[in-house]
């Protein structure tokens, strides 16, 4: 059985869920193996890169597996997933993959696809379930343009590449930017129609490393779904399954997914908590404070020292992100060092 086709958890979790002060339980653990990666997105980082991290500053694959099973255990984490930066480019991630493919949960990656043509078959046999490219345009110069490398061939490879090694479902995430690549909206939805993947439009946030995102640049779930929905009309979602709501195609032709994180905010259901390649634990995306693991777990702490600092973090958990409004923070890091 793949591990995509395995049923939920019925794990009972030793030490409770991990609640906040919201009432909200968090079952979904990203993960980021390296804050390095092979594009220059201008939204996630400056054009001139950052000041990689030293290997000694990532967390070892043995820390990380370390942690997982913790969380697992303990509170019934239910859904792991492998970010970046590039995931793909942290030596040998097949091996982190096989220690954690055991653990009963949904494992998953989110990678930008120029190197998966290499990896999707030894990913797969490793025990990777689901995949997530991120592209976030199908024209050769515009690619060039978002991500400064002429890559477009090679991540439409990587995503046949991931098909063919049968790794399900296969998502492309398509970050939508106003005046830079919302006329590609019904390219994209014929792209997965023809393919036979989901596309998942997500509304632009303010995570850039500089001061390019702005209210009038985010394109709206309403008008995704209209632009779309003229050419391919789409049925009401039956569900909302955030963070992405998603819409099936009326002629049977496949689903999309939109993340609206901006305007349609989904912080009051939100069940994330995240791990920085560095060992630092975030309890959101935008959070402005972290909570030093690596040091925690060098210094020869125990399991329920990890566990305390862990519980400490989700119950400080704020109410949501507060994108829009005049009190908004930026977090301190790019994209590229928090991790997808």
């Amino acid at each position: 059985m793949r591990r995509s086709d395995r049923p939920p958890s019925t794990l009972v979790p030793v030490g409770g869920e991990l609640m906040d002060g919201f009432g909200r339980v968090h079952r979904d653990l990203r993960i980021s193996v390296t804050d390095r990666c092979n594009f220059r997105c201008r939204y996630c980082m400056p054009a001139e890169g950052l000041e990689w991290l030293p290997r000694d500053g990532l967390l070892s694959f043995e820390e990380i597996s370390r942690v997982a099973s913790l969380v697992v255990e303990r509170f019934g984490i239910r859904s792991i997933r492998l970010t970046g930066g590039e995931p793909t480019v942290r030596a040998k991630l097949p091996d982190l993959v096989r220690l954690l493919s055991p653990l009963p949960v949904d494992l998953a990656l989110t990678t930008n696809g120029a190197t998966l043509r290499l990896l999707a078959a030894e990913l797969a046999e490793a025990g990777l379930g689901r995949i997530n490219v991120s592209l976030d345009s199908l024209r050769r110069d515009r690619f060039e343009e978002l991500t400064l490398r002429d890559g477009l061939a090679r991540v439409l490879d990587g995503i046949e590449a991931a098909l063919a090694a049968g790794l399900s479902p296969v998502k492309v995430n398509v970050v939508v930017m106003r005046g830079v690549n919302d006329d590609e909206l019904v390219d994209f939805a014929r792209f997965g129609r023809e393919l036979g993947v989901t596309v998942r439009f997500i509304e632009f946030m303010p995570l850039d490393a500089d001061e390019a995102w702005s209210e009038a640049a985010v394109v709206s779930q309403e008008e995704i779904l209209a632009t779309i929905g003229a050419v391919y009309p789409l049925e009401p979602p039956a569900r909302s399954n955030a963070p992405a709501t998603r819409f099936r195609y009326m002629d049977g032709g496949g689903e999309i997914g939109v993340v609206a994180s901006v305007t349609q905010s989904f912080c009051d259901s939100c069940d994330r908590i995240r791990l920085t390649a560095d060992g630092q634990f975030r309890n959101c995306l935008f959070a402005t404070k972290e909570f030093d693991l690596r040091g925690l777990l060098r210094s020869g702490a125990s399991d329920d020292e990890v566990a305390d600092l862990v519980e400490r973090a989700v119950a400080a958990k704020w109410a949501g992100h507060g994108i829009g409004r005049v009190d908004f923070i930026r977090p301190a890091r790019s994209m590229s060092q928090i991790g997808g």
